[in-house]
Formats: C-alpha cells, sequence, structure tokens
C-alpha cells in the first residue's frame, strides 16, 4: 500500500472524513515527529507508515486522499526518552489516536505495551525496542453519517429527579426478563424490561458507570480478575466495546434514545482525573507516548514521577490548554453526537486544581461554564480527591451539584443510634444548607444517597459490621473503613425471623429519610430489591454475581414500597423544594416555612446531649394552578427510640384533617388513614409522614 499525504488542516483534531479521503490531527508539543500508521482490515499487519507531513503550532496535520472510513491506524511519536526530564518518547509503541471514536481490537496485558525495560534488572529509565502494535486495538476512521446530532431530549427540572446509578452490565445480567443475547449490553440497559421497571420507580435519570473505553490493570488480569466498575479510562471519545450488543456501535445511540422516549435523561460518570497509562511503571498506550510532559501533571523537580492527587498513579494536566480543549471536544461530542443529558465527574476536584491549588473558578471551571453546550447539562461534581486539600463539598460552582457523603453518612449513623447524630440530621433533611447554601445555589445542589457503586449495598448496610473483600485479592484490606452498618447482632446471612425483620425495617428507614429529604435523591441500582454483594464494599473487581444485581432473589415488598415512597415524593412538593428553607413565614398564612418540634409540640431542643427524635413540618407555597390555595403541608416524624410514642400534631388548617401516608412499621404499603386532630402512635425505630387533606377526602 502506498499513502501520500499532503498538508491537510490542523482545524480539528482526530481523524476527520470528508467524503474524498481523510484529515488526520494530533496534539504533542514536544514531538520530533509524528508518524500515521495503517493497518490491514483485521488489525494485525502494518501496511504503512508515513510522517505527517506539517506542524501547526503544537499541532501535527497530514490529509489522506483516498483513505476511507473503517481505516485502522494508529500513531508513533519520535522525540527524547528521557524520563528524568518528563520526556518518554517511544516510536517502538503505537499510540491511540485521543480522538478515536472507535477502536479495533483489544487489549492485551503483554510487557512490550511498556515504554520502558521491564526485565528483573530494568527500570523505566532504560528504553525498550520492542514493537507493541501486535498487542494494542488500532484506532478507526469514523463513519461521520453515524454521529447525527441527537436533538430530543426530556424536558426535567431538578427538582423532579431522581437519579439511578447504574452499572451497564451488571444492571441486567442476570435480569430473567431481558433476552440474552443482549444481557450486558447498552441495548439491553434501555430494553422493554427495564424501562418498564425504571418508569415504575419514577426514575427521571440514570446515571451510569464509566462507559468511556477502559482497559483491565495487569494486577487485576494478573490475579484472575477485570476492571469492572471501568475507573481506569483511556478513550475520552469512544464508547467501551464490551457493552456493545447486536448493534454494536450504533447501540449506545439507540438505547440513549430509548431512554429519552421514556423520559429518562442519561448521565455519564466520566473520568478525566487520570488515564489508565498510571505511574512511572505503567504502560505507553496514547498520552504519555504522545507527550508525556504535556498530558500530565509531574512533580516539580522530579518530573520522571507524576502527581498522584487521584491515588491512581497520574493526574490529568487540565490546566495545559490542549489538554483542556481535548476534554471540552469529548463532552461536547457526548452530548451532541451521542445524546447525554449530563455528567458525573469522578473525583473532580482533581479537574479544579490549578499550580496554587484548588480553585473554583479555575480554567476548567470557567470553560465548562460558559460554553454554550455544557452550560446547558446536567453537571454532579464528587467534590473530593486523595490530593491535600481534596476534600471540598459544597465549594463547586453553583451550576455544580454535588455528591454529599454527609448525608450517607449521617444518616446510617442516625438509624444506627449513634450519638449527636440528631442534630446533624437536621441539616441533612433540609438539603445541607450549611454546606451549600450559598452563592444563589438550589438546594438541589447536594446529591443525596444513602450508598453508591463505592461502598456496601442498601442490605449489606443491615448485615455486615466488617467488610468482606479478600475475593478482590488485597487480604481483605481495600474499601472502606467507615461503613456506619449495622449487622443486628449477626454478621452475613441468618435464618433468625426477629433479626430479617429489624434489618427490612431499618432499610425502610433509611430510604424514607433519602426520599423525604430536600435534595437530589440518588438510588442505587438493586437497593430497591434489597440486592446484597456478599458484604464487599469494594467491588470494583468483581465482574460476576457479587457485582451484578440479582434479580431472582429481589425482595418485591421492598419494591413497592420505593415506589410508593418515590410517588409521594412527586405528589409533594414540598418535599423538593428548589430554595433552602430558613424558618422564614409565609405571607400566606403567618407560618413558617419548616418548623421543628419535639414530640410533645414544643420546640425542638437541638442543644440536648441526648436529642434522638424528631418532627419536622414543611410548608411551600401552592402552584398558580392548585386546587389548594394554602399549598402543601407535610408533616414527618423520626422516631429512633425502641418504644411507641405519642406524638402530638400541629394544627391543621382550617377545613383541613391530617392524614397518615407513610408509615414505615406498616405491614402493608402505605396505609393511607385519617388520624386525629391532636395526637397520635407513632411506632419505635419507624418515620411516618402524615400530609392535610380537605374533609372528606382520603388521598
Amino acid at each position: 500500500m502506498r499513502l501520500q499525504l499532503s498538508y491537510g488542516s490542523p482545524n480539528h483534531l482526530g481523524a476527520r472524513f470528508d467524503g474524498e479521503g481523510t484529515n488526520f490531527a494530533v496534539f504533542s508539543a514536544n514531538a520530533a515527529d509524528i508518524d500515521l500508521c495503517v493497518f490491514s482490515d483485521d488489525g494485525s499487519t502494518e501496511l504503512v507508515r508515513v510522517p505527517l507531513p506539517e506542524r501547526t503550532g503544537p499541532v501535527w496535520h497530514g490529509y489522506a486522499p483516498g483513505l476511507k472510513t473503517g481505516t485502522r491506524y494508529g500513531f508513533r511519536a519520535y522525540g527524547t526518552y528521557a524520563p528524568d526530564q518528563g520526556h518518554r518518547f517511544n516510536s517502538n509503541k503505537l499510540l491511540m489516536d485521543p480522538y478515536t471514536r472507535e477502536l479495533h481490537g483489544n487489549w492485551s496485558n503483554d510487557s512490550a505495551i511498556l515504554g520502558y525495560d521491564s526485565s528483573p534488572s530494568g527500570h523505566d529509565l532504560l528504553f525498550d525496542t520492542r514493537d507493541s502494535a501486535p498487542f494494542v486495538p488500532k484506532s478507526v476512521v469514523s463513519d461521520p453519517d453515524l454521529y447525527n446530532r441527537i436533538e430530543d431530549r426530556p424536558d426535567r427540572d431538578w427538582t423532579q429527579t431522581l437519579i439511578y446509578e447504574a452499572h451497564v452490565k451488571g444492571l441486567t445480567m442476570e435480569h430473567p426478563g431481558v433476552a440474552e443475547q443482549i444481557k450486558g449490553t447498552y441495548e439491553g440497559l434501555a430494553s422493554d424490561t427495564m424501562l418498564e421497571h425504571l418508569n415504575k420507580l419514577g426514575v427521571t435519570a440514570i446515571e451510569l458507570l464509566p462507559v468511556h473505553s477502559f482497559i483491565d490493570d495487569g494486577l487485576l488480569l494478573e490475579r484472575g480478575l477485570r476492571n469492572y466498575w471501568g475507573y481506569n479510562s483511556v478513550g475520552f471519545f469512544a464508547p467501551e466495546p464490551r457493552y456493545f450488543g447486536p448493534q454494536g456501535f450504533a447501540g449506545f445511540r439507540s438505547m440513549v434514545r430509548r431512554f429519552h422516549a421514556a423520559g429518562i435523561k442519561v448521565i455519564l460518570d466520566v473520568v478525566y482525573n487520570h488515564t489508565a497509562e498510571g505511574d512511572h511503571r505503567g504502560p505507553t498506550l496514547c498520552y504519555r507516548g504522545l507527550d508525556n510532559a504535556s498530558y500530565y501533571r509531574l512533580i516539580a523537580g522530579q518530573p520522571r514521577y507524576y502527581v498522584n492527587d487521584t491515588g491512581t498513579g497520574n493526574t490529568v494536566n487540565i490546566s495545559h490548554p490542549y489538554v483542556l480543549r481535548m476534554v471540552m471536544d469529548s463532552l461536547r461530542f457526548w452530548v451532541l453526537q451521542m445524546g447525554v443529558d449530563g455528567f458525573r465527574f469522578d473525583l473532580a476536584t482533581t479537574l479544579g486544581r490549578e499550580d496554587h491549588g484548588f480553585d473554583r473558578h479555575g480554567g476548567f471551571f470557567d470553560a465548562l461554564r460558559q460554553d454554550p453546550v455544557l452550560s446547558d447539562v446536567r453537571l454532579i461534581a464528587e467534590p473530593w480527591d486523595v490530593g491535600p486539600g481534596g476534600y471540598r463539598v459544597g465549594e463547586f460552582p453553583p451550576e455544580f451539584s454535588e455528591w454529599n457523603d454527609g448525608f450517607r453518612d449521617t444518616v446510617r449513623r442516625y438509624w444506627r443510634g449513634d450519638h449527636h447524630s440528631a442534630q446533624e440530621l437536621g441539616a441533612r433533611l433540609l438539603g445541607s444548607a450549611d454546606q451549600f447554601d450559598k452563592d444563589g445555589r438550589r438546594a438541589w445542589s447536594s446529591v443525596n444517597f444513602l450508598t453508591s457503586h463505592d461502598g456496601f449495598t442498601l442490605a449489606d448496610v443491615t448485615r455486615y459490621n466488617e467488610r468482606h473483600n479478600q475475593a478482590n485479592g488485597e487480604d481483605g484490606a481495600d474499601g472502606h473503613h467507615s461503613n456506619y452498618s449495622d449487622n443486628f447482632g449477626v454478621e452475613g446471612e441468618t435464618d433468625d425471623a426477629e433479626i430479617r425483620r429489624r434489618r427490612t425495617k431499618r432499610q425502610r428507614n433509611l430510604l424514607a429519610t433519602l426520599f423525604l429529604s430536600q435534595g437530589t435523591p440518588m438510588l442505587l441500582a438493586g437497593d430497591e430489591i434489597g440486592n446484597s454483594q456478599q458484604g464487599n464494599n469494594n467491588a470494583y473487581a468483581q465482574d460476576n454475581s457479587v457485582g451484578w444485581v440479582n434479580w431472582d432473589l429481589g425482595d418485591e415488598a421492598l419494591l413497592d414500597f420505593v415506589v410508593r415512597l418515590a410517588q409521594f415524593r412527586k405528589e409533594h412538593k414540598c418535599l423538593r423544594q428548589s430554595h433552602f428553607l430558613h424558618g422564614a413565614i409565609r405571607h400566606q398564612d403567618g407560618y413558617p416555612d419548616v418548623e421543628w418540634t419535639d414530640f410533645k409540640g414544643a420546640p425542638l431542643q437541638w442543644r440536648d446531649p441526648g436529642l434522638s427524635n424528631i418532627c419536622l413540618t414543611l410548608r411551600c407555597s401552592a402552584e398558580s394552578s392548585s386546587t389548594e390555595p394554602e399549598g402543601d403541608v407535610v408533616f414527618l416524624v423520626f422516631n429512633r427510640d425502641e418504644d411507641t410514642a405519642e406524638v402530638v400534631l400541629p394544627t391543621a388548617p382550617e377545613g383541613k384533617h391530617w392524614l397518615r401516608a407513610v408509615d414505615t412499621a406498616a405491614n402493608d404499603i402505605f396505609p393511607y388513614c385519617e388520624v386525629g386532630l391532636g395526637t397520635m402512635t407513632v411506632e419505635g425505630r419507624s418515620v411516618v409522614a402524615l400530609v392535610v387533606k380537605t374533609n372528606g377526602a382520603t388521598d
């Protein structure tokens, strides 16, 4: 094969087919030369190697007439191999195009993908001459017709949001209602069976664990495991092919369209803070070989080594303009061409780090907030990393919402009976205003969750006091130390009916607290049916029945309970207000928008060291179309004590009565029933919610 390149254009990075040929453009500020390598259709044979003929600034580019879509290719970069100076160029290593949208083949755990001599006597300062091409996938020239824009999207307000965090494969692998050929695929995720389940739950947004192309860590493969979660990205434009079904690449876009038709937004968990190339001992796959000193943050004075604010070996240098451009281009691609509706940024503190540290007005945030495409999508931060000063909950720009681990820990501690947790619960019930109510932020800024992919499932929070992670091959030392869980006297499964009853009730109390709190609720896939991971609180490597949702053992009664909770939240605006509540007097009736009382109806004594139980009255103004001129009123009771209690009720508006709508101690789902105007009985260790109704109405 002969290939003659003209100069081409530097304007669009990646491979761009124009109908007659393909333009290639790739960034490298420090390379001496870059070759384009074209391979056979099966990716096994390098057919031609030709230098990119032109450089414009730091962009190398060339145009190949007649080179069509489907072409397999890669780059080889020439330059200094001097790790002590921050440079690791090695032209023996075939490099993925950072902008490729498709990959052909798989990553192999062969030492040839390392840029250095990995023999027993070698180290990363010694140059390796082996060709890595047989062991890495090839980039693919994509057909632009596959990427027409996806325009139609669900229109939902943040206050109506219920997020469902799920793993593409794990959600459907063991679901009996999903066809065998699409289990574990993008198509399976949006199958009729799953859409029916999600709509039944009232889910408005599904948040997917990473779907950017990623690799399995060599250490995991050596242990017979795989990177299940996917937080090891290498291709920020290419969907992970291990989730492809019968439609292949098109299955992702088909999934998005089906979710949108069902009124469900798609949010991606994205990992721009590090790459799969790891630390100085890691492989040379793409960025390290193209321009190590530009793509990564290196330790000042010791550029052989990487800044490791992520805990994964390296940190992407978002402050470099071309690296920032790549991230922004990637985000826009997933919104415009793939149809997604938002992003959850893994270790988002890292993305806000400048040379002087975390900066909420840093370049990444500025670029994101002014972008006409990205400023209009859902932005969620995981507001921490492992670097110095990395915990930043409540400190992100107002366009962001944030995962609130304080909500998770407080609610678990409260129901476990920890001292002083009742005072903390008060703040969490009202959207954690102590952390988020600044700079015009709204109550939806707090993403409230009881569990997530990282940690115990909800069922395991009530079954295990200790983590049981031996299957991960790390001697059980990995995973969270502080789980604030409670096994009720028996570690793991038990036949004791009383313990099982108490565990189920605890799950109901935790779930009720989540759905009755201000903020944005997030539910971990499987929690609604009592899914267990057998006490593994770090199932990142468990691509098996441990990490997958077990539908056959699903608790249907718990599912019905969650469905009704979600419906109750949807029906009552005062549970999902956009503004923070501080007890302001409402002009309609002279009552405060929020009121705290004890079981006797007196003002709550927050400084009481023995405070255990809480009553909370929430009020909000009526919608303009509402038939209830006074608006919505809900009275919540949290009884953590074991004993049954008599609770004094607030005065109901004239012509109204109180209706018990939620009771976690009840045997049925929700016993809508009228209660007296004076007091009511609340069972121990339970949550009750009352609403006001016009006399004569029952629901």
